[in-house]
């Protein structure tokens, strides 16, 4: 226990509302809770909140609100942009105990569960169905649809499909002052505001998602997938273009260079080219005639934009090793570098090849190697800063993040494209938002949070400058001293 937690008594109501076995306070056991998926910023919380119940999830934010006491929610810790980062005089309220899935109804075509049960769940309670949940991260096997909903997250599928704001119908949430409402409705259109559209994708500064309700999909016909090298990187990215430019919409269109091949191939059973400059995984889906049809067109057009091979999945099996080493990639790399940034930035497709260039450019003048894999059909690049902390590369390596997902703004992209901006890319906020878009997002958040408790320190610039809270604008106190100016 801290001592600021006894001396301000709220962590003995937080005590008494849940039951001590549902408190964490152990020094130790806290450190579980650090960090998310981006172990570079680390902040130990001053008690964890195990909930098992949209209730207990609301009596925790009560006590938060009547203490003023800042709050994180978190799911299975997947995230990678920070965004699940406790504050050290706050609480991380856990959902992971909240991992029912309530109801599948094939005739309406959607589940209804809870926070913490895993993407890939969703599927696979829906499979005798027929149906599946068509957002799929790589961590689906281990990340939660809450930390989905916060996020927005995406996948491989979403190029065709769509993000997860194109599947969730409504959704419980616990607010700031402990206040439990829905958004959104089974019907597919809402009239009014579209409150839930703006609640996903918020990463936890609107409140704690507690009910969801997605819609689910019939399994695809038929399925066609390959892997088309290439020689140069740049070859690659424009077939992508030609490809989507022809009228033809993949399932997935996903990306590996030569660094991100022989970072899977050095731990997984792997299908890929070893010495090939760049693959695509193209996979295709719907009625078989369809998918027959395009699938050779897509093959004519990679070959005409330089392939050098192109290797058709045989059978289920064979898809499953493609896909196994594209999700295994992140992972993998942990085999050629002891440590890396993962970034997630957006281009417009047709400037893939362009920002790979750069993005080599870069590497070259800071001393580093970036290996790349990403769901090309969507220009949302993850590049791989690769770099090793004993050797001091840290603070370079995190620079070069920066300036790749601020190369992305540049080049009329997006600084995120499903990671969310979190704590890594809260300072480059203003690289693509001005004052007045910052301020206008900052009413909206102050509408559903005028305490700034819910997941302070995320996403904004707080608000203009670092350091300062979210909410309506105050000075802040080395401005109002003088010593530095506002932009």
């Amino acid at each position: 226990m801290t001592s600021h937690a006894i001396d301000t008594g709220w962590l003995a109501e937080l005590l008494a509302t849940l039951g001590p076995d549902n408190v964490i306070t152990d020094p130790a056991r806290l450190r579980t809770y650090e960090c998310d998926g981006l172990t570079g910023y680390r902040v130990v919380p001053a008690a964890v909140a195990l909930p098992r119940s949209t209730a207990e999830v609301a009596a925790a934010v009560r006590v938060c609100a009547g203490h003023g006491i800042p709050f994180v929610a978190r799911g299975a810790g997947t995230g990678l942009s920070g965004g699940a980062l406790p504050v050290a005089d706050g609480i991380v309220i856990s959902l992971q105990r909240l991992r029912r899935i309530i109801e599948v109804d094939p005739v309406n075509l959607c589940a209804v569960v809870e926070p913490g049960v895993t993407n890939l769940d969703i599927s696979r309670a829906a499979a005798p169905y027929g149906l599946y949940y068509a957002p799929n991260p790589s961590s689906q096997q281990v990340c939660t649809i809450g930390g989905n909903v916060a996020e927005n997250s995406g996948g491989a599928h979403c190029l065709k499909y769509g993000f997860t704001v194109n599947h969730v119908l409504e959704a419980e949430v616990v607010l700031a002052d402990g206040t439990v409402t829905t958004l959104g409705g089974p019907a597919q259109y809402q009239p009014g505001f579209d409150l839930l559209g703006a609640f996903i994708g918020s990463e936890g500064t609107l409140g704690i998602v507690t009910r969801i309700t997605v819609r689910l999909l019939a399994k695809p016909a038929h399925v066609e997938t390959m892997v088309a090298d290439f020689a140069t990187v740049a070859g690659a990215g424009d077939a992508v273009t030609a490809i989507v430019a022809a009228g033809i919409v993949p399932a997935a269109i996903e990306m590996l260079d030569n660094l991100a091949i022989q970072a899977v191939g050095a731990s997984t059973h792997s299908v890929y080219t070893a010495d090939t400059a760049a693959a695509l995984v193209v996979e295709l889906d719907g009625p078989p005639d369809d998918v027959a049809e395009q699938f050779d067109h897509v093959q004519r057009i990679c070959r005409a934009q330089g392939s050098t091979k192109i290797m058709v999945a045989a059978d289920p099996a064979e898809r499953a090793l493609i896909w196994q080493g594209r999700k295994a990639a992140f992972a993998a790399v942990g085999r050629i570098s002891s440590n890396y940034f993962v970034q997630d930035g957006v281009v417009p497709r047709g400037r893939l090849a362009e920002v790979l260039d750069r993005i080599g450019a870069m590497a070259d003048t800071a001393g580093l190697r970036v290996a790349n894999v990403f769901h090309a059909g969507d220009g949302n690049l993850h590049p791989l800063v690769l770099y090793c902390e004993a050797d001091g590369e840290h603070d370079r390596a995190e620079r070069l993040s920066s300036e790749i997902a601020e190369l992305c703004v540049e080049l009329g992209g997006s600084l995120s494209g499903e990671h969310g901006i979190g704590t890594d890319k809260a300072c480059s906020m203003p690289r693509m938002f001005g004052e007045d878009d910052l301020a206008t997002m900052l009413r909206l958040r102050a509408a559903f949070d005028p305490d700034g408790l819910c997941n302070p320190g995320k996403v904004f610039p707080t608000p203009r400058l670092c350091g300062e809270r979210p909410g309506p604008y105050r000075p802040h106190p080395l401005e109002a001293a003088g010593v530095i100016e506002r932009l």
